[in-house]
């Protein structure tokens, strides 16, 4: 079911500040988006993975129109996602910008192979994707992207790194599932773990 868009009051502005102050209380998985074959490859840092199918296996992210990554992601129709282990945060980091570092030197002192698109995808990540581009959807200062996943590879690693409140937060499946139900909330009678 397709729904139309309604005519909505556009006189109430909402500031950019409060609404990122807002969206930090998301807790979002943190992802490096590669782009671009050989030489010419560029990547980011995201928050914006997200599944949109399983069949076919399909996903979504968002990205600023002015990054460097988008335009090779649309000329190759391709991109690389992968899923960062709690132990990858300089990686994260590296790839948000934090050393200065653009394009292919972002890459140096880890270890990257080639998906089947030629997108980066790296070697030690909980998982890598690589993803043929199905459609653009540009809005505002960003774009959706719509890829079809093409490739996989997995990990048996069990810690994410995740990022909440403008910080880097690891993330253990044994862990913090233990802690969870210590501290299980009740609901209606019942405990939520």
């Amino acid at each position: 079911m397709n729904v139309a868009p309604r005519n909505s009051v556009t006189d109430i502005a909402v500031s950019s500040a409060d609404f990122r102050g807002t969206m930090r209380h998301l807790t979002g998985g943190v992802s490096v988006i590669t782009a671009g074959r050989g030489t010419d490859i560029t990547g980011m840092t995201v928050t914006s993975v997200t599944s949109l199918s399983v069949d076919p296996p399909t996903l979504i992210v968002s990205i600023n129109r002015d990054a460097s990554s988008f335009p090779l992601i649309k000329r190759h129709g391709a991109f690389g996602v992968n899923i960062l282990t709690a132990d990858q945060l300089e990686i994260a980091e590296r790839f948000a910008g934090k050393r200065g570092l653009k394009g292919a030197d972002r890459f140096a002192g880890s270890d990257w192979s080639a998906g089947v698109s030629g997108a980066p995808l790296l070697v030690g990540s909980l998982g890598a994707l690589d993803c043929e581009v199905e459609e653009i959807l540009e809005r505002h200062s960003h774009a959706i992207v719509i890829g079809r996943v093409r490739e996989i590879h997995s990990s048996t690693r069990s810690a994410a790194l995740a990022y909440w409140h403008g910080q880097y937060v690891a993330v253990d499946q044994g862990e913090d599932a233990a802690r969870l139900a210590e501290i299980s909330v009740p609901v209606r009678g019942r405990s939520v773990a």
